[in-house]
């Protein structure tokens, strides 16, 4: 009872009486929030949850595209931090990296490095020793791949009114189309996340794996004789990397427990 009073309360919407935006319940508010409502964080169920994973520690992984919007947003961390969630919910028993101090920095030294035998040397201390995978998550593309855009200006068509029309019936009508103006845009992402899993006794890799997805954002505006209304919104970069873990965890799950 007191967790979903706690959980109520903190859930603001459109409708909260203890709203405090000055444009709580408008239509503006009603829409924004039915956005938002898609891009929250959607919990999974692992099919296999029920049955204990092995040990295992998330390392950082690499972050291989050029996008500024994309790299100035998240770095390798950000997406270990997803994925330990995720693989702990799928009952992976996960060694959280902040409680491997140095010996996590000396192992992705020597694995990036291409030093096997030093690797093997780290993962023989410590919390190391009793973890059977190492898992990394790359983000191997992350790139808009398409973007339109159309509109309405009613400018002309104000003066072609006006001009056949003349008069006050004119004028009047050149003052109502020629405030007409619409707009619409919509641009495209594409995400690729790329999966290991390496064997913490001989750093052979175990397994991989690789999955897309995509995103779409959009924004639309329209005014009339000074009114105007618009909308922007779409699965934000955030919602859309914890979606591609959850798939990558999903099929971790089901194919290789």
């Amino acid at each position: 009872m007191l967790a979903a009073a706690l959980l109520s309360a903190c859930v603001t919407t459109g409708t909260d009486p203890g709203n405090p935006s000055p444009t709580a319940g408008s239509g503006t508010s009603e829409t924004a929030n039915q956005m938002a409502d898609k891009a929250m964080y959607k919990p999974i169920e692992y099919a296999n949850a029920a049955k204990k994973g092995p040990q295992i520690v998330v390392i950082p992984g690499e972050v291989k595209s050029n996008n500024a919007t994309f790299t100035q947003k998240f770095g390798p961390n950000n997406i270990a931090d997803y994925a330990e969630l995720e693989l702990g919910k799928a009952n992976f028993k996960v060694l959280e990296r902040s409680d491997m101090g140095p010996l996590l920095n000396e192992f992705q030294l020597a694995y990036t490095m291409g030093d096997p035998k030093a690797a093997r040397k780290v993962l023989q201390k410590g919390k190391f020793k009793t973890t059977k995978w190492v898992m990394k998550f790359d983000i191997l593309k992350a790139e808009q791949v398409a973007q339109a855009q159309q509109g309405f200006d009613g400018r002309a068509v104000g003066s072609l009114i006006s001009i056949g029309a003349g008069g006050r019936g004119g004028a009047a009508g050149n003052v109502v189309a020629s405030s007409v103006q619409t707009g619409e845009s919509t641009g495209v992402w594409i995400i690729g996340m790329r999966y290991k899993i390496i064997n913490a006794n001989t750093t052979e890799q175990v397994a991989t794996g690789y999955a897309e997805e995509k995103m779409e954002l959009g924004a639309k505006s329209t005014s009339v004789l000074g009114v105007s209304s618009g909308a922007a919104g779409g699965l934000t970069l955030d919602s859309l990397v914890q979606r591609l873990v959850q798939k990558t965890v999903w099929e971790i799950d089901q194919k290789h427990k």
